[in-house]
Formats: structure tokens, C-alpha cells, sequence
């Protein structure tokens, strides 16, 4: 029997494997027939040409023969399948020289219905190994036949060619019988099979024909038959030899199957990852289907190919149907992950051998650390996209924010974008304060909801609404065919906003005003953002529900607007400079912090004040540069008064704007290090005008900057409508009193009245009182005896430059270094707390007067 690669057939019990169970059928049923059809033939050949019956220790040496080298075979797995190289064909090939042809193929057949009968082998693999045996043999036979070999020959020549051509005819039979079956059993193309090991098979082969013609030209000869003892030697170094070969190719071959696969999984994308190695999987492993099932590692998804394609990749559960299943966890090698459960399935029974287990687990190892590294990008990539949508949204309402309208807008004027003319609707919610005075936050905060959602509807598609802060909210309306339209557009948002809005079971009417602007031909964003902002006062002054910008309407003087456009050189040329003004202890006339006043010192108009140009750098791009300026001014002062020997701390202005920037906290605490000015040192005062949505969004910064030590001080105390609610929304340190209040307290029993009521409410939670604008000694002592322990104005100082102010300090009054009024009570002390105000709780422990 030539190249006897006997497959373990097996029949699978899926639907899915009924067509090729039909094929299976057919192709074994036309090698049957053949086979019947050559041993009808044999049989004629025998009773037409009648030879004696050979020496019955002869047939049985060639039926054990058979026998023997059938089960004595090299095997390579293809799939479910198994392919075996054996020696049967030395044993038939030299019968048939020298027995009658008809009993050598009836003995192989026997002896090979033998040995698979004893291996318990399934009917039909055995009925189909008897047939291609009777085929290759009679086929053998047929060629001898032909040629007409002599066994009596004492010459090789005479025999060489007649038995090479009988070789190479049992060879091709066998191939041609056995690759059709083989390739439908595994689901394999036949030419991937025909290509498979060729070489190997070619030199096995040749070193068959070489044995066969060793034994021949040793019996013609009539040599000793001791020679033909190194035969069963010389077939066992070839067979493991052959053995050795295969296996170290197929070794070879599966690492570098496995290496290239492992490079493809180097991927960040998870999908291909995944149906990389499904897909790779089967092609190393030589197995009809893989499959990986990620639901134990809690993700539920399941990927599985059949061949060289994905079939399914979605939720579970697993959809495997295959006879034979080999599986494999996906895990690190010291378990702490898990990504789920590799499964190798095959149409028949499989057992894998040491080395393919090993490369399972390798392949194993590789596939759960491509799945975690590509797991771990997509968070990481997730996370990216998350940051980048809350960087440019607003998380209560999921509108745009500012720095993504800003942004929008800047595309509009750098010409990126395709926006045709562009308008911006600034929208301001009237009396929404109350609402949150009234109702408390969570009611505001469902009313933004829905102002949000009612403008994101109404608007057009490529307008961009966003939420600026606290009530405040833009609309970008881009694509407008002409700039009249862009009124209407702006009504038809707000005419949404007039439905009432269903608030804890209550109908609350919103009313808003809308400033419109039409894109200028220079100024960039802030100037379109000033130009809406003056047009939603003139609406909200005129009663009006909108106001379009017009030149002529402008409020700003042409004054401020030259000063709009020198703020960058201001900055840049260090114009902006910063004068102090001392706070005094009023009882003892000491001096005990100072307040930082910017100038403006013009080239042309001399100094200005912060009233005549810091709503011009509110509205204009400059004002962090600006606000940068003062503060290091200030806090170079702080250091100064400190190194001679006068620790003041030094209160600055900010304004609201500055503390929307995200990372204002963290450039103060940074200023403050390269100062070496301790956070405590620093006071920042924040007017009590703000509006309690102003204040909610500006919370943030102010609570980082009072855990870092900063102190707080509300200026203008009283001048707003709900103090109360003020200081339960920031970390409040210190109040200073309106100079409204302060210059009537003499004459007005209401305001006396105002500053002892803001005296209590201060003591009663651990705050400090400043009164503003102190002028005269009446004044001081009103403000002494209603209890406040602070002041600060012209009685005392005016405001001058730091190293002024340190010489002041220094020479001080009535011989008393650091004091600029005479003690009022000789008994008067300043009591400093040690206990600090914790973050959050709105008290402080700053200097109290006690007499």
C-alpha cells in the first residue's frame, strides 16, 4: 500500500456538517466501486490465467507485512484529521513480483481488514482503508503486468524500470484516492494539501523504491539471506528519520504561524484584535473553528470564526457546535487578569500533543495581554473623549461652554469654516435669582435644564448654543441669507422660552433678554462678545425681549474705546501699575493689612482709575494678563513690607471672569511660591453685587483657593439683595461695609442701623468687619462704638505706592512705629485667634477688638 495517509473520518452529528457527510459518502462509495471493479478484474486475471497456489507461509509473511507497516506510520494532523505515511507498499510491491498477483492483493486486503478490525476502527474507515489498498495494489499489478517484470531475473536492470513505474503508479492512486477524502473531511482546499511536506514525502518515497529494489535484487540474486537482515533496521532509521523531519518542519512551520500571528495582534483596536486571533487561531492550530468568550471577564461579547472568516461577533451565549472542543483561558501568568475563554473547535475527536499544548498556552498568554492592552487603550482613549467633551461642555446642562463658543467663533473669523454670516444672540435670564432665592438650587438648576433643552431645540442646525455661566447663555447663528434675518431667528429662540416651566409641582414663568450682534469685520471674538453683551443691557434697560447692537447706540464713549484697543500695549509696556491704601485697627490705629489699587498710568491721559477703564479690560481678552500684573505687583509689596520687618497681608480685587478659568487657583498659588508670600498673607475681595448664579459657578475656585489658605473678603457688603444667601455659597473671611453706609453713620439711623446688624451677623460667625470710605473721627468712633474693628480711607491714608506706604508704616504717628491714628482707649488691644477657618464653613477666626 503506497503513502497509506489514513484519516480518522469522522461523521459530525451537526446540520451544519450534512452537506459534507454527503460528499464523504459519495467519494468512499466511488472508491468501493473502483475497488470492486479491480478485484473483478484480478479475479478474471486469475481464473484466465491459472498459476499453483503459492507456499501459504509466503501469503500469510505478505498479509502481516501489510498488516504491520499500516500500523507502523507517521502522522501529521490536518484539522480533525489525521495524515499517516507508512511502509505498506514495500511489502505488497515485492509479492507482487514474485507471488501470482490475484493472492498478493487478496492478502494485503485481508491483512489490512485485520488490523483495523483489531483497532476496533468504525465500519465505514474500514471498509474505505480495504478499497484503496485493493485499488493501489491491483493497480501495482496491472503495471508489472504490463511490463512484464520477471522475478526469475538475475539483472536489477530487468527489474528496476517495470518496478519504479509500479511505485509511481501505486503512489499516484493512492494520492489520488486519499486528497479528495481528506480535503472534504478537514475542510481544507486539496491543493494546500497536495503542497503540504512535499519534499519530505518525495524523499520518503524515494527511499521506499530504494528499499523495495535492495530486497528484490537480494532475493534474484541469490544472494545470502543474512543481507536482507539490515532491511527492518534501514526501515526503522527512515521511519524516524521521515518522523523527525515532519515533526520538526511542522514544529517550525507553527512557530512561525504563531510569531506572525502574534505580531498582528499588536494592534490598539480591540475588534481586530480579537477577530485577528479568531481567525489566525484556526490557521495555527489547524482547527475547524475558534471561538472567544469574553462574558466571564464581564464584558458580554462572543467572537466566532469558522475557517477564514468571522461568523459572529455579538453578545453571548456561545454558539460553539463542534464534536471535539479544546479550550484554554485567557489570563496573565500570575492570574490577576482575566479576559475570558479561548476555545479551539474541531469536527472530530482531537488530542493535542505536548508541543501543541504548549503553543496553545503561548498563544493563550499573547491573546490575553493584546486584549488588555487594547482594553486599556480604549479606556484610555475613552477617557480622552470624555475629557475633551466635559473641557468643552457645560456639565449641568450638556450645552457648549464658553471655551467651546470661543473656539467656534474663532474658526468663524480666522476663515476655517464655512459659517457664511454669523450673528450671536447673548441671552441673560431676568429675576432667576429668585428662583434659587425661593426655591432653593436644585429647582434653578432644573430650570437651566430646560431653558437648555427648549433653545437646543429651536435652534437651527449648525448653531451652536451654549451656557456661559450661572443664567447666562449664546446661540452662534451661523448660515443667515441676510443679517436682518438674524432678529427674527433670535425671537423665535426666546418666544420658546415663554412657556411656563413645571418646577416641583409649580408653573414658573422664565423671561429672558437677548443682545444680538452681528459678526464685525475686526475685534475677533471679544469685541462680538462685547458688542451682544451692550446690546442685551440696552434690551433689558428698554424692557425689550431682544436688542440688536448698533454703532451709534454704543454706551461706550470714544474715549474707553481707545482704551479697548491700547490694553495690549498697557500690558506689554507695564502701564498698569498698583497703589495701596492701609487698613487700620480702629481702636488702636494700627495698621493691619493694606488694599491693592490698579492705576492706569496713560502715556496721554495721565492715571486712570479702575472706574474708568476695568469694564473695558473685563470685556476685552486682556484681563488675565492684567489681573496677572496686579497681582505679582501686589505680592511683591507683601514681600517687601515683610522683609522690613511689617507682616501685612494684601487684599486684591478680583473679578468674576478671572475665577471662571479653570486654572486661575493653581496660577495664584504658583504666583504666591515664586513670592515666597504665604497663602494666608493674601486676601481677595469679591463684590456682593454678584448674582447667586455668578456665584455657583465661581464656587469652585473660590473653595480651592481658601483650602490653599487664601482669604476671602466680600466688598460691598449690603449693597446686594440677599447677603444671607452670599456667604452660604463661598468661604466668606472677612466683610467690608458699603462706604454708603459708612458716610451716612452719623446721620442715618438706618444705615448705623445696617453696619451693627452686618457687626452681629459677623460675630456670630467668626468673620471680620471693614468699613470703607472712613473720612473723619466721627466717623471712626460711630464705626468703634457699633462695634466694627476696622476701616480704611482718607482719615487714615490715600492710596500710594508700596515703598510710600512702607515709609508711612515705618514713621507711623505719635511716635508709634506702624500706627497712622492715635488709640482710641488706652485699654484697646487686638486679640489674634489662633483657631484658623476650615474650608467650607464660612467662619474665620481673624482679629477681634476686645476692650
Amino acid at each position: 500500500m503506497l503513502g497509506d495517509w489514513t484519516t480518522s473520518l469522522r461523521k459530525t452529528q451537526s446540520s451544519n456538517d450534512d452537506a459534507t457527510g454527503r460528499q464523504l459518502s459519495l467519494l468512499i462509495g466511488l472508491v468501493v466501486v473502483l475497488a470492486c471493479g479491480a478485484a473483478a478484474a484480478d479475479l478474471w486475471h486469475a481464473v484466465a490465467r491459472p498459476e499453483p497456489v503459492p507456499h501459504v507461509g509466503l501469503l500469510a509473511l505478505v498479509a502481516v507485512g501489510a498488516a504491520v507497516a499500516n500500523r507502523v506510520r507517521v502522522y501529521v494532523r490536518v484539522r480533525s484529521s489525521q495524515d499517516g505515511t507508512a511502509w505498506g507498499e514495500v511489502p505488497v510491491l515485492i509479492g507482487l513480483v514474485f507471488l501470482p498477483h490475484g493472492w498478493v492483493v487478496l492478502c494485503a486486503a485481508a491483512g489490512i481488514a485485520a488490523i483495523k478490525i483489531i483497532a476496533g476502527t468504525p465500519l465505514q474507515r474500514t471498509v474505505y482503508s480495504v478499497a484503496k489498498e485493493v485499488l493501489t495494489a491491483s493497480t501495482a499489478s496491472l503495471v508489472l503486468t504490463v511490463t512484464g517484470s520477471l522475478p526469475a531475473s538475475d539483472s536489477l536492470s530487468a527489474t528496476f524500470v517495470p518496478v519504479t513505474l509500479a511505485y509511481v503508479a501505486m503512489w499516484f492512486v493512492d494520492d489520488l484516492v486519499f486528497m479528495p477524502v481528506i480535503s472534504v473531511a478537514s475542510r481544507t482546499p486539496i491543493r494546500q494539501i497536495i503542497r503540504k511536506d512535499w519534499d519530505s514525502r518525495l524523499i520518503a518515497h524515494a527511499f521506499r523504491l530504494v528499499t523495495i529494489l535492495y530486497v528484490i535484487e537480494v532475493l534474484v540474486s541469490g544472494a545470502s539471506p543474512l543481507l536482507l537482515g539490515f532491511v527492518p533496521l534501514l526501515i526503522a532509521c527512515l521511519h524516524l528519520w521521515h518522523s523527525r523531519q515532519l515533526r520538526t518542519k511542522e514544529e517550525r512551520r507553527s512557530w512561525r504561524e504563531l510569531a506572525k500571528t502574534t505580531d498582528e495582534l499588536n494592534s490598539v483596536e480591540l475588534t481586530q484584535v480579537l477577530h485577528v486571533a479568531a481567525i489566525q487561531g484556526a490557521r495555527v492550530f489547524s482547527s475547524d473553528e475558534v471561538e472567544i468568550d469574553l462574558t466571564g471577564s464581564g464584558v458580554d461579547r462572543v467572537i466566532h470564526a469558522r475557517g477564514s472568516e468571522v461568523v459572529y461577533d455579538g453578545p453571548g451565549p456561545r454558539r460553539f457546535d463542534a464534536a471535539g472542543e479544546i479550550t484554554a483561558e485567557l489570563e496573565t501568568s500570575d492570574r490577576t487578569y482575566r479576559a475570558g475563554v479561548l476555545t479551539l473547535g474541531f469536527h472530530g475527536r482531537v488530542k493535542l500533543n505536548e508541543f501543541e499544548h504548549y503553543k496553545l498556552k503561548t498563544f493563550a498568554a499573547a491573546l490575553c495581554t493584546a486584549i488588555r492592552n487594547a482594553t486599556a487603550y480604549a479606556e484610555l482613549q475613552r477617557l480622552n473623549e470624555q475629557n475633551a467633551y466635559d473641557a468643552a461642555h457645560d456639565p449641568l446642562t450638556g450645552l457648549a461652554n464658553r471655551r467651546e463658543l470661543y473656539e467656534r467663533a474663532e474658526r468663524h473669523f480666522q476663515g476655517r469654516s464655512e459659517d457664511g454670516v454669523v450673528a450671536l444672540l447673548l441671552i441673560d435670564l431676568n429675576h432667576f435669582k429668585e428662583v434659587n432665592d425661593t426655591l432653593g438650587h436644585a429647582a434653578g438648576d432644573a430650570v437651566l435644564r430646560e431653558v437648555a433643552r427648549r433653545l437646543a431645540d429651536a435652534a437651527q442646525p449648525g448653531d451652536l448654543v451654549a451656557r456661559l455661566g450661572g443664567d447666562e447663555f449664546a446661540v452662534l447663528l451661523v448660515n443667515l441669507p441676510t443679517p436682518a434675518l438674524a432678529t427674527p431667528r433670535a425671537e423665535a429662540l426666546l418666544t420658546t422660552l415663554s412657556r411656563s416651566v413645571a418646577v416641583e409641582g409649580m408653573q414658573i414663568t422664565v423671561e429672558a433678554a437677548g443682545g444680538i450682534a452681528l459678526a464685525p469685520g475686526s475685534g475677533g471674538v471679544n469685541e462680538l462678545m462685547r458688542r451682544a453683551d451692550i446690546a442685551m443691557y440696552q434690551a433689558k434697560r428698554a424692557g425689550q425681549q431682544t436688542a440688536t447692537y448698533a454703532h451709534s447706540q454704543d454706551t461706550a464713549d470714544v474715549s474707553r474705546l481707545m482704551l479697548g484697543g491700547e490694553l495690549h500695549r498697557a500690558v506689554t509696556e507695564h502701564e498698569f501699575v498698583v497703589d495701596f491704601q492701609p487698613i487700620v485697627d480702629l481702636g488702636s490705629g494700627e495698621v493691619t493689612s493694606a488694599e491693592a489699587l490698579a492705576r492706569w498710568h496713560h502715556p496721554e491721559h495721565g492715571y486712570l482709575t479702575p472706574m474708568e477703564f476695568l469694564e473695558t479690560v473685563e470685556r476685552s481678552g486682556q484681563l488675565p494678563a492684567f489681573a496677572d500684573a496686579v497681582l505679582d505687583q501686589a505680592l511683591a509689596a507683601s514681600d517687601l513690607w515683610r522683609e522690613a520687618g511689617f507682616d501685612l497681608p494684601v487684599a486684591v480685587n478680583v473679578s468674576p471672569r478671572s475665577l471662571l478659568d479653570p486654572s486661575f487657583p493653581e496660577a495664584v498659588l504658583a504666583r504666591l511660591r515664586r513670592h515666597a508670600v504665604p497663602p494666608d498673607r493674601l486676601i481677595f475681595e469679591l463684590a456682593e453685587t454678584l448674582t447667586l448664579s455668578q456665584l455657583d459657578v465661581v464656587g469652585r475656585a473660590l473653595a480651592d483657593l481658601s483650602e490653599a489658605g487664601v482669604r476671602l473678603a466680600l466688598d460691598d457688603f449690603g449693597t446686594g439683595v440677599s447677603p444671607l444667601s452670599v456667604l452660604s455659597h463661598i468661604p466668606v473671611h472677612q466683610l467690608k461695609i458699603d462706604r454708603e453706609f459708612v458716610g451716612a453713620v452719623q446721620t442715618s439711623s438706618e444705615a448705623a442701623a445696617v453696619i451693627r446688624s452686618t457687626v452681629d451677623l459677623a460675630r456670630s460667625l467668626h468673620l471680620t468687619v471693614t468699613a470703607e470710605g472712613v473720612e473723619s473721627e466721627p466717623q471712626r468712633h460711630a464705626l468703634w462704638n457699633l462695634g466694627c474693628v476696622a476701616g480704611q480711607g482718607h482719615l487714615f491714608a490715600r492710596p500710594m505706592s508700596a515703598a510710600r506706604l512702607l515709609a508711612t508704616v515705618q514713621r507711623g504717628t505719635d511716635g508709634r512705629p506702624g500706627a497712622l491714628a492715635p488709640s482710641l482707649h488706652d485699654g484697646a488691644a487686638v486679640v489674634r485667634m489662633s483657631r484658623r477657618r476650615s474650608a467650607g464653613s464660612g467662619r474665620s477666626s481673624l482679629p477681634h477688638l476686645r476692650a
